[in-house]
């Protein structure tokens, strides 16, 4: 007779949420009887950090060899043909830890798609064709959109891998040129048998399901092979002495910027809950909340944006909403200067860090931090405006041993006062010790002004207010303190080769 294990449920109004385990399988469940839709998200605990020594890329290439191909007897392109018509879906997303695969259909074709997304998970095609094209892709995501159409990404994964220097997190997800230029689809095989095991899977499902496919997906997902691989260890990352800069070289008509530091604490922490209302306060992502946002585009018109982030953020799509289940055991602070002219990069990063100086100076009052808080408590409730992300949501905070992160964040928000936020602000940022990555044309004439905290005076075309003006004479001459040898220049063919 089987049994579950019941490790946590929780009712909520209409829906109901469950974790349970079974025969070393972890399942994450949101049961709505009348919801028309079903959402699937497998975890896989596996990343960008298993990737073998010379064969950057792996995690990502087999990843995308299972969701971008076939299984069994259908080819990839037979999939495609029987997912249109039903407006169902099928993706995979990767980061340093964890793999996701997800599935979205109507549950009147639930059966059908099921039977395909687990068959790309438990029995892969593996076509020779398959892993040519997604090979392909990767390297050409590399070649062609990184080095050559998107310097704003170009920009962020530069900073961190910069960030990163000789830690496990410092590659790019998608691997490198020689990386992946060395796997063979053997290595592909053999890496889905050693890490696409029981005790390495989580399986979240959402929706309108019948309780009789738990047992099927609990019968079937026990056929992988048992064991769990080994977690890779994470030092800590290298110190950074005062402000060191990679600068990669590339001709294009605006500098990208990207900048931070590793910071000690995830959702797991209570310190993360305070510094969430003092990050949306100072920077949220696309928003005109953040002072960034304001200073540097509604003020000053340089740019499309700018903003901030206490954990690694990866927007989801289209939307302005983060992208679930990229967890991460450590995290770090960053700013996203999208592109200036080039002319306006040296003050736009002297902007970005006298704000922050600012922010751990002053910290915030009790009007900006009530504002603030009660934003954050009401916005946060729209991350899980979909079955998916909802899932996605309960599934990170499983990972990271948490109650249902949505809801601790109004229970933890309620209790903050502004001297927590203040605290925290002073405990975990600084302006000292920072990495900054630049993609810009003038990487040499952007070097020399660094080094020798040249004026960065900056004009409008236009009339502006007395109190902008003021500001910017101040940060016209803001003294930046830059490491002498640590101010790096790179060109571009050279990032993520090997």
């Amino acid at each position: 007779m089987k049994t579950r294990m019941i490790i946590t449920v929780l009712l909520v109004s209409i829906f109901s949420l469950c974790m349970i385990a079974h025969e070393h399988l972890k399942f994450t469940e949101i049961h709505l009887e009348d919801n028309p839709l079903v959402a699937f998200r497998i975890l896989v605990h596996t990343g960008a950090i298993n990737d073998p020594e010379g064969k950057e890329g792996l995690n990502a290439l087999t990843a995308m060899t299972i969701a971008n191909g076939g299984t069994g007897d259908l080819t990839f392109r037979d999939i495609q043909e029987v997912l249109y018509p039903w407006a169902a879906s099928i993706s995979v997303n990767f980061d340093k830890e964890i793999t996701v695969f997800t599935g979205n259909v109507h549950r009147d074709h639930l059966d059908e798609f099921y039977s395909i997304f687990s068959g790309l998970l438990l029995n892969p095609r593996f076509d020779e064709s398959d892993f040519r094209r997604n090979k392909t892709n990767l390297l050409n995501y590399i070649r062609n959109t990184l080095r050559g159409t998107n310097d704003e990404e170009l920009g962020k994964w530069s900073f961190q891998l910069f960030m990163y220097e000789d830690h496990p997190y410092g590659t790019l997800d998608a691997g490198t040129v020689q990386g992946l230029e060395a796997i063979t689809l053997e290595d592909v095989k053999n890496f889905h048998e050693n890490m696409y095991t029981r005790e390495n899977v989580h399986i979240g499902i959402a929706g309108g399901y019948t309780k009789g496919l738990i047992d099927k997906m609990e019968r079937d997902f026990t056929s992988l092979p048992g064991g769990k691989p080994e977690q890779i260890a994470l030092p800590q990352p290298k110190p950074i002495e005062d402000i060191e800069v990679l600068i990669v070289e590339k001709p294009n008509r605006s500098t990208a910027i990207s900048l931070g530091f590793p910071i000690d604490i995830t959702r797991a922490d209570k310190d993360f809950y305070p510094l969430m209302v003092a990050n949306s306060f100072f920077g949220e992502h696309r928003t005109f909340n953040g002072v960034l946002m304001n200073e540097l585009r509604g003020l000053r018109g340089l740019n499309y944006g700018t903003y901030s982030y206490i954990e690694n953020f990866i927007q989801d799509g289209g939307s302005t909403l983060m992208l679930p289940n990229v967890p991460r055991r450590q995290q770090y602070f960053s700013i996203w200067i999208r592109p200036v002219e080039h002319a306006t990069n040296h003050f736009s990063l002297r902007l970005a860090l006298y704000e922050l100086e600012n922010l751990v100076e002053n910290g915030l009052t009790q009007e900006e931090f009530e504002g603030t808080r009660d934003y954050m408590i009401n916005f946060s409730k729209l991350w899980t405006q979909t079955l998916s992300r909802r899932l996605g949501y309960m599934m990170d905070s499983a990972w990271y041993g948490t109650e249902y992160f949505i809801d601790k964040i109004e229970e933890e928000l309620m209790k903050l006062t502004v001297d927590d936020v203040n605290r925290a602000i002073k405990t975990h940022l600084q302006t000292d010790h920072m990495k900054v990555a630049a993609v810009t044309a003038n990487a040499r004439e952007f070097k020399e002004a660094l080094l020798n905290n040249a004026p960065s005076p900056i004009s409008y075309s236009g009339n502006v207010d007395e109190s902008v003006t003021a500001k910017d004479a101040i940060v016209k001459d803001y003294t930046l303190t830059i490491n002498p040898d640590r101010v790096l220049i790179i060109p571009v063919q050279e990032m993520f080769e090997e």
